[in-house]
C-alpha cells in the first residue's frame, strides 16, 4: 500500500500544466546570465511604456505607434527608458500653440542632439517638431519622407543629410538630395539647408573630415541652384570644435548642442516670414 502511495506522488510531480510557461534556462555563465537580465529590464520596461502610452490621448498615442514603427533598434530602447522615467526628449509629441508657426527639423543623430535647445529658444514663440527618426542617409530620406512630413502643414522645414551619406558617391548623394528637395518644396514650406557638421578622420570607421567638405559643397551648389537658404553650420561650429565636440566623435557634449540649438534657432526666425 506504501508502494502504490509513493507511486501515486511521483506521477503527480510529473503532471505539467498544459498551458504552463517553461521555466527560463539557469545560465551557464556571465554572459548568458548578463544576458538574461537585460531581457528581464527590457521586458518590464516595456510593459511600463505600454501601459503609460495606453493612457495618452489618441492623437499621442497615434504619434507613439509613428516612433515605434521608425526609431528603430538603438533609439526606441531609450525613447522607452526615458518615458517610463518621465524624461522629456526630441521625440516628444507637440501639441500646436494655435497662432504660432510650425516648423519642422529633419536631420540625424546631431540633429536630435539640438531639437531641445531649439524648442528652449524658440519656446513661446514657434511649435518646433522634429522627424520622428534618426534620418540616417539620404536613401532612408526617400525610402520614409513621406511618413516624417505628415499632414505637410509647414510654415519652415530645416534639414540635413550627411554623415551617413559620408561614403555615398558624390553624383548619388546630390541626384538623391535634389529629390529630397523637390518633394519638401511641394509643401510650400521655406526650406532651410544646415550644412553637415564636421567629423573627425578616423580610418577604422572609413570616414574622413575631406567627406564633409565635399558633400557640404556638393549640397551648396544644389540648394543655390533651387533657392533654398544655408544655415551653414559647419563654419559657425568649426572653431569651437576643441570645447564642443567629443573626441575622435562625430558628436557634440551639451555646450556643443545648446550652441547649434541657438544657431538653427536663429536662422529659422530669419526664415519664417
Amino acid at each position: 500500500m506504501r508502494a502504490l502511495r509513493l507511486t501515486v506522488l511521483l506521477s503527480l510531480t510529473l503532471v505539467v500544466e498544459p498551458n504552463a510557461a517553461p521555466a527560463a534556462a539557469e545560465p551557464t555563465n556571465a554572459a548568458e546570465a548578463a544576458a538574461q537580465r537585460k531581457a528581464r529590464a527590457e521586458a518590464k520596461t516595456d510593459a511600463e511604456y505600454q501601459a503609460w502610452v495606453s493612457r495618452l490621448p489618441e492623437d499621442e498615442q497615434a504619434w507613439e505607434r509613428v516612433l515605434q514603427d521608425q526609431l528603430g533598434g538603438f533609439y526606441l530602447p531609450i525613447h522607452k527608458r526615458q518615458k517610463v522615467a518621465g524624461q522629456s526628449n526630441a521625440w516628444d509629441f507637440v501639441r500646436d500653440q494655435p497662432g504660432r508657426p510650425r516648423v519642422l527639423l529633419i536631420g540625424d543623430s546631431v540633429s536630435r542632439g539640438y531639437t531641445q535647445a531649439v524648442r528652449k529658444a524658440l519656446a513661446g514663440r514657434v511649435n518646433v517638431h522634429r522627424a520622428p527618426a534618426n534620418c540616417g542617409p539620404t536613401a532612408s530620406g526617400l525610402k520614409h519622407i513621406e511618413v516624417w512630413l505628415g499632414d505637410g502643414r509647414w510654415d519652415v522645414i530645416h534639414f540635413n543629410f550627411g554623415i551617413h551619406d559620408r561614403n555615398t558617391p558624390l553624383p548619388d548623394y546630390t541626384t538623391r538630395l535634389e529629390k529630397l528637395v523637390r518633394r519638401m518644396q511641394k509643401t510650400g514650406a521655406r526650406l532651410v539647408w544646415a550644412s553637415t557638421t564636421p567629423i573627425p578622420d578616423l580610418p577604422a570607421k572609413k570616414q574622413t573630415a575631406a567627406s564633409i567638405v565635399e558633400r557640404n559643397a556638393a549640397a551648396a551648389g544644389l540648394m543655390r541652384r533651387h533657392g533654398i537658404a544655408i544655415n551653414d553650420l559647419f563654419t559657425a561650429v568649426t572653431p569651437h570644435l576643441p570645447t564642443m565636440q567629443r573626441p575622435e566623435d562625430v558628436h557634440f557634449n551639451g555646450e556643443g548642442y545648446e550652441f547649434l540649438g541657438r544657431t538653427v534657432a536663429d536662422a529659422l526666425l530669419k526664415a519664417l516670414p
